[in-house]
């Protein structure tokens, strides 16, 4: 389900129109999330900790309603839940991009990515089905310990879904670690919307 932002009563009209005029209006940060103790929780779970993360990243993205934005044509949309395209590989070392319903719930959810990632297993090519624009789009980079991200755009494509990436986790007296790149466009969200998301994440590794 989805609502129409009322944009001519937004405080953030102005910034929404100047940002959306530009080429580029997507802006990025970069930041280290503290793993620890949701690789331990993961692993007394017995749940996969790509899984883990990636539950606790959609809980924080539906935490924060300007992450719940999505422009379409002219108009501004406020969905109630955001779900996942995440990257997927396969034996072969190619991706295919999934679709992943959230679940507030984990243990649903981890059969939902279970059955979305054979599904991918089982196809070929990038785009293995249609997407809603009620997603993030998500990856893993897991061999890189990355300070920066950039992303591939197509700027002829309408996009205004957020972009989540995290990279190689890093142990180091004690503490596990991993880089999160955060990529948004900039008409909906800015750097205290970024704030409060990394914020809410942390928590929910945390908790």
């Amino acid at each position: 389900m989805k609502r129409e932002l009322d944009i001519a009563n937004w405080n953030r009209k102005e910034h929404f129109h100047f940002f959306s005029a530009f080429d580029e209006p997507f802006f990025g940060t970069t930041s280290n999330i503290d793993c620890t103790i949701a690789y331990q929780k993961a692993k007394e779970m017995q749940i996969s900790f790509f899984v883990y993360y990636l539950h606790k990243t959609l809980a924080a993205v539906n935490k924060i309603e300007n992450f719940r934005y999505r422009i379409e044509g002219e108009k501004v949309f406020v969905y109630d839940q955001i779900d996942v395209s995440a990257t997927i590989m396969r034996d072969d070392k190619t991706f295919g991009f999934s679709y992943i319903e959230f679940h507030e719930d984990i243990n649903e959810f981890n059969k939902r990515v279970q059955k979305e990632v054979e599904r991918i297993q089982n196809t070929t090519g990038i785009l293995t089905r249609e997407y809603p624009e009620n997603i993030i789009h998500f990856s893993a980079v897991p061999w890189i310990n990355f300070t920066g991200l950039t992303h591939s755009r197509n700027l002829k494509v309408e996009d205004s879904c957020p972009k989540v990436s995290f990279g190689k986790l890093i142990s180091e007296n004690g503490k596990k670690t991993m880089a999160l790149g955060v990529f948004a466009h900039h008409g909906l969200i800015d750097g205290y919307h970024m704030g409060l998301f990394v914020e809410e994440l942390q928590n929910a590794m945390n908790s």
